[in-house]
């Protein structure tokens, strides 16, 4: 058992657990961590940089050989990415409080984490993420009418290979073609410099599992629903308003920060200073 399990803490010093949302590689926030607290990022089953870059990823790309090679998650689902989140949870929940934070898809990984350890968090945060409630998945929510005018619909034209066939949604984030190009820095940091965006599509993961966005997602109202939590809105978002009619005794504290889907490190700041306030 537990010093978090027992009762017990032994500190008071917050540890931050990040989930990252599709793409994504682990990693926590140095900002925090200058400000004394811990912070961590959850390694997701198949993304590890020497798991999905490969020579035909690079430049010259072969774009035959990146469009038929076996995925790393292939198969992988969201109970494996839940998994690695408890994992983490359990051995940082022994050295005081813990706010777990799911950002994009990242958020069905978290809502799902709290339903097995929710007397381990201190705080759940959704920034920018799906939080299922009334629909079972992130997938069901993408077919909402809200979704309808969703800027990341201009991104299907970054797809490579057979999705049915990969078990993978794999994207050519290092594409030079530039409407492409376009399209993704306007549905995610169209305020940044290319500079800045450019650097961010190249430390983006080409393989999403299939079956992640597509899984039941939705909290327990006894095990999620007690869990105190907090979104950071990046834009309007229906789920917020689900989860609260979910939950009503336990509403979210919403943060709104003028940003697009993913911040520019001068707007991330906002969300760490927030992020810093959420500290027990």
């Amino acid at each position: 058992m537990s010093d978090r399990e027992s009762g017990s803490r032994p500190g008071r010093v917050t540890t931050f657990v990040f989930v990252t949302g599709a793409g994504g590689v682990a990693q926590g926030d140095p900002e925090l961590t200058l400000r004394g607290h811990r912070t961590v990022g959850v390694e997701l089953p198949g993304h590890l940089p020497a798991e999905q870059f490969s020579r035909a990823y690079q430049a010259p790309q072969d774009p035959a050989a990146l469009a038929t090679a076996p995925s790393p998650v292939s198969g992988v689902a969201l109970d494996d990415y839940v998994e690695a989140t408890v994992n983490v949870v359990r051995r940082v929940a022994a050295y005081g409080p813990v706010v777990l934070v799911g950002g994009s898809l990242g958020g069905a990984a978290v809502t799902k984490a709290a339903d097995e350890v929710p007397h381990l968090l201190d705080r759940l945060v959704h920034d920018t993420a799906f939080c299922c409630t009334r629909l079972r998945s992130p997938a069901e929510y993408l077919e909402t009418p809200e979704a309808a005018t969703s800027l990341a619909k201009g991104l299907v034209a970054g797809l490579i290979g057979d999705p049915t066939a990969l078990m993978a949604v794999r994207m050519n984030w290092r594409t030079s073609d530039p409407a492409f190009l376009a399209a993704a820095k306007k549905a995610f940091m169209a305020a940044a410099a290319d500079g800045e965006f450019l650097a961010l599509l190249n430390t983006l993961l080409p393989d999403e599992s299939l079956l992640v966005s597509a899984a039941d997602a939705r909290g327990r109202t006894d095990a999620w629903g007690r869990v105190p939590r907090t979104y950071i809105r990046h834009t309007r978002d229906r789920m917020i308003r689900e989860a609260d009619a979910a939950t009503p005794g336990n509403r979210f504290e919403v943060r709104t920060v003028d940003t697009g889907h993913a911040a520019t490190a001068a707007e991330y700041g906002r969300i760490s200073e927030i992020l810093d306030a959420l500290a027990t």
